[in-house]
């Protein structure tokens, strides 16, 4: 039996946790989620990626049988090889948070472009407690939330409430439990509504800034700009709509 739910509808990916009862993410649990995102490279159709839970929890973290010694190098590869997958697709992505995420659902949580979180969801990265340390929110987290607030989340390993999280600009928006589906379907909509390499050369420019200085960044920002964004039909297209003044037509290349 398959641990996670994957469709594609609207030009949507609906990658769906379910590994009950709390999510634990096994190695081949792991393994079927890169798959899955790995299958969308040449899919043109699917513009915003979700992923949410079919249980109560987001996701617990990592299944702890797989955390031996002798195989968390393959923990680790395969966890990290989701990361990796979306930083290269560079589709958007939203996560469904309906309730609490912890350890690696929080990293993979918040790893995500947007987050939206029902009032049920708490945050938390509590390795410390245990003798670890999270790698992808040591690396992630300083650029979220600040150096030392990520510290203080890292170092202490406590839960906080998605009011909290919200606060602190891991999360975007808190809706009612019964409504997260319609929120998070309501801004994939918006954003599904632009051409497809547009959003990908964006969310690209975004993420080379980060570690860079200014001088840098805009350097990596404008060659993408002028060598990749204005060779796209669409990007001439959305020209041509602007002075015809009406709505653009796009062919996602």
């Amino acid at each position: 039996m398959s641990s996670i739910l994957f469709e594609k509808k609207d030009n949507f990916a609906r990658l769906i946790l379910n590994r009950p009862p709390v999510n634990t993410m096994n190695i081949e649990m792991m393994k079927e989620m890169g798959d899955a995102i790995e299958s969308l490279h040449n899919d043109d159709h699917i513009k915003v990626i979700i992923i949410g839970s079919a249980c109560r929890i987001f996701s617990a973290g990592f299944d702890m049988a797989d955390h031996a010694p002798q195989r968390v190098w393959q923990l680790l590869e395969s966890f990290h090889k989701i990361f990796l997958t979306l930083a290269d697709l560079a589709k958007p992505t939203i996560a469904a948070v309906n309730g609490p995420a912890l350890g690696g659902g929080c990293e993979l949580a918040t790893f995500c472009d947007l987050v939206l979180a029902s009032e049920n969801a708490k945050f938390g990265q509590p390795e410390i407690k245990v003798g670890f340390f999270p790698p992808i929110a040591t690396v992630v987290f300083p650029h979220l939330v600040g150096r030392k607030k990520a510290m203080e989340l890292i170092l202490t390993g406590e839960t906080i409430e998605a009011k909290d999280a919200l606060s602190l600009g891991l999360i975007n928006k808190i809706v009612p439990m019964e409504k997260l589906d319609d929120a998070v379907h309501e801004m994939a909509s918006k954003i599904s509504v632009n051409s497809g390499p547009v959003l990908q050369m964006t969310k690209k420019a975004m993420l080379s800034s980060e570690g860079l200085n200014f001088e840098e960044a805009l350097r990596k920002a404008r060659d993408i700009y002028l060598n990749h964004l204005m060779a796209l039909e669409d990007t001439n297209e959305g020209l041509r709509a602007f002075v015809e003044k009406r709505t653009p037509v796009w062919k996602d290349r």
